[in-house]
């Protein structure tokens, strides 16, 4: 008798457990189709403005971690991406503050289209000879798309994560990749923050201290 118990049981919580991943699936099923449009109308609009699917030499690569090398932001992913990590802790712990009556699921939307907005913006003419001339990115041509879609993927995974830590795990992590990435490639997402608006060149010359020599 128990173990007839036990499989009305097990068949009903597992019945209901599939029943919310449906419902789950219907109540965000929204703003899933907005993220994934979202990606779909930013890779079309950096298409139009003639950026390079894949970069200049058309090869698909996962990862590129030399920051000096022309395939740097031509890849999936480089060290960069870890600023885009941050990104997605920023905007969870900003959008709280400034609009946390709003159900999260809209605030991630927010998130993802004001990450897509810089990364448009991130690739004209305006921004990437800002970088060429301000920052140690010599010789900066703009994101691939691929690389500025992973971008935006890797902002909304950390926005994600946010949203399930606890603040002082978002807080350790956010510092953890800003020192991490200061210690390893000497620039994170507030050095590059300060070389664009306000250069300096104290930090510019520490951090070409750590280009390899040809």
């Amino acid at each position: 008798m128990s173990l007839v118990r036990f499989a009305v049981r097990d068949c009903f919580y597992g019945h209901q457990a599939e029943q919310n991943m449906f419902e789950s699936l219907r109540r965000y099923r929204f703003i899933v189709l907005a993220f994934l449009v979202t990606l779909m109308l930013t890779g079309s609009i950096e298409l139009w403005m003639d950026r390079s699917p894949l970069g200049p030499d058309g090869k698909f690569g996962l990862w590129e971690g030399n920051i000096w090398s022309s395939e740097n932001s031509q890849r999936f992913a480089d060290p960069y991406s870890f600023t885009h990590l941050v990104h997605g802790l920023l905007f969870f712990m900003l959008l709280w503050l400034a609009a946390r009556k709003l159900p999260v699921r809209y605030r991630f939307l927010i998130a993802v289209l004001l990450e897509a907005g810089w990364e448009i913006l991130e690739n004209s003419p305006l921004i990437i000879n800002r970088y060429r001339e301000v920052t140690i990115s010599l010789g900066y041509v703009g994101d691939s798309v691929l690389n500025s879609l992973s971008d935006i993927l890797m902002m909304s995974i950390a926005f994600l994560f946010a949203c399930r830590a606890r603040p002082w795990i978002s807080v350790a992590a956010l510092i953890t990749i800003e020192v991490g990435c200061a210690l390893w490639i000497r620039d994170n997402l507030t050095l590059n923050i300060i070389m664009l608006i306000h250069p300096v060149d104290a930090i510019k010359a520490w951090q070409m201290a750590g280009r390899p020599l040809p």
